[in-house]
């Protein structure tokens, strides 16, 4: 087979899989960035994303912490969201971000522009949003949209504890879903209560479907990788779970228990990480059986 062939059959099917995608998303966009009313989560963090994409701010004496920008046309509803709570745009300082697919990090590039904020990021992720999410690392390569590329990305450690305006941060890589796929940890106080809150990040199993975990000839200890993720996040001081896509840890409807005064608490749960991670495990495994049975 021709160089030329085999580079006109890698764009039909790149072709084909942003077709997809694309279908998708025009379903799923309005769904993800429909309009949400901000609110606080507990103590100093608020949740200010669209309903179906989470975007948390989180309060400190020296500034704004923003986890994720969502779809790029989310930007200007995060915007509103902040200054509905009170707070300022130009107040956010640091940006931070679980996974550069393009409804977690589409609107970083204008956010980052709005504010002035740093962005943070895993050494991977940072690479991936450098490169507007066109990672070959990605397990969805040629599938996910590419979006503004963002700059400036200043790469987080595994286990490090980065001190935002009196506020400490930690960052836990979390491979899987992407290479540079990170979950983040702090404390929130409100009164004399503090509790640990996780965004802890997507764990999902999902590829453009010629991408297998199992490779490792092309994609050496991503089965270890993600298997260690799993593990992290189930052992993540988590009294309140947050996650990138609110419904993927059952997110509105202990909201909506909490509204309603079923249950003041419903928030809080110390066991919800190793549900998520639970979860994962699951989803990884159902992944590798169709892999090892040669399924798309």
């Amino acid at each position: 087979m021709s160089v030329r062939f085999s580079l006109g059959v890698a764009l039909a099917c790149c072709a084909m899989w942003s077709s997809a995608w694309s279908s998708v998303s025009a379903q799923d966009r309005a769904t993800w960035n429909a309009p949400q009313t901000p609110f606080k989560v507990f103590g100093n963090t608020y949740y200010v994303g669209p309903h179906g994409l989470s975007s948390i701010l989180i309060s400190t004496p020296h500034g704004l912490v923003l986890i994720d920008g969502d779809l790029p046309e989310s930007a200007p509803l995060i915007e509103a969201h902040i200054k509905a709570l009170g707070f300022r745009v130009s107040d956010v300082h640091w940006i931070l971000n679980s996974h550069a697919h393009s409804d977690h990090a589409g609107g970083i590039a204008q956010l980052q522009h709005d504010s002035g904020a740093q962005v943070f990021a895993s050494a991977p992720g940072a690479h991936a949003l450098e490169l507007g999410g066109a990672d070959p690392e990605d397990p969805q390569f040629g599938l996910a949209p590419t979006y503004t590329p963002v700059h400036h990305v200043r790469a987080v450690r595994d286990g490090e504890v980065v001190n935002f305006g009196g506020v400490e941060i930690t960052g836990h890589a979390t491979p899987g879903h992407t290479p540079g796929s990170m979950s983040w940890t702090w404390h929130s106080c409100e009164g004399n209560t503090c509790l640990n809150v996780a965004y802890a990040d997507s764990l999902t199993a999902y590829t453009n479907k010629t991408f297998r975990y199992t490779d490792d000839a092309k994609h050496p200890h991503r089965v270890e990788d993600f298997r260690k993720s799993i593990a992290t996040v189930a052992a993540l001081p988590c009294d309140i779970l947050l996650t990138p896509h609110p419904d993927q840890s059952n997110f509105w409807d202990r909201v909506q228990r909490r509204q309603t005064g079923a249950h003041p608490d419903a928030l809080i749960d110390t066991a919800a990480c190793k549900a998520y991670a639970a979860d994962a495990d699951k989803n990884l495994d159902a992944e590798l059986t169709k892999e090892k049975a040669g399924q798309p």
